[in-house]
């Protein structure tokens, strides 16, 4: 029987891949909340919470094995002396997605990835989508144009 490694490919070759997840997760675990398409929310959901599970052991072997896919000295720091204190007695399930308006250029579905017990932190509003028609005609030179007559 064959393993799926990942159901989503998100466009890449393994090697990128695996690139991209390491480089989400690391900014998820040193800024708490990030943004990114909701693909690549979910997927990183996955490559974190194992992480995050492996990290509550707290052994010297646990920060080698993580250390071989976040290769951010401040990130592993972080992961072991603050978000492990915080997720110690939790049985998975440390991450939140939150979905967004579509992306303005292109409409892909947006999302936010963020550590659940760091809700309690001021939220960022997300940017809202830029639908509101009347605004941007509003701004535009030939609606200043058309007022002035």
């Amino acid at each position: 029987m064959r393993k799926v490694k990942s159901a989503r490919k998100l466009g890449r070759t393994a090697s990128h891949r695996k690139a991209t997840l390491a480089n989400l997760s690391t900014q998820l675990l040193l800024h708490k909340r990030i943004e990114t398409t909701e693909a690549k929310a979910k997927e990183t959901r996955k490559y974190v919470e194992k992480i995050i599970t492996k990290a509550r052991k707290g052994t010297v072997h646990a920060q080698r094995i993580i250390f071989r896919s976040i290769r951010d000295k401040a990130a592993v720091r972080e992961l072991f002396e603050d978000i492990v204190g915080r997720v110690g007695d939790r049985n998975g399930g440390y991450t939140r997605i939150i979905k967004l308006a579509p992306r303005y250029g292109d409409a892909a579905k947006m999302a936010v990835i963020e550590l659940v017990d760091y809700a309690e932190m001021p939220a960022e509003t997300p940017k809202a989508a830029k639908t509101d028609r009347s605004r941007r005609v509003r701004g535009s030179k030939k609606a200043q144009a058309g007022a002035a007559e």
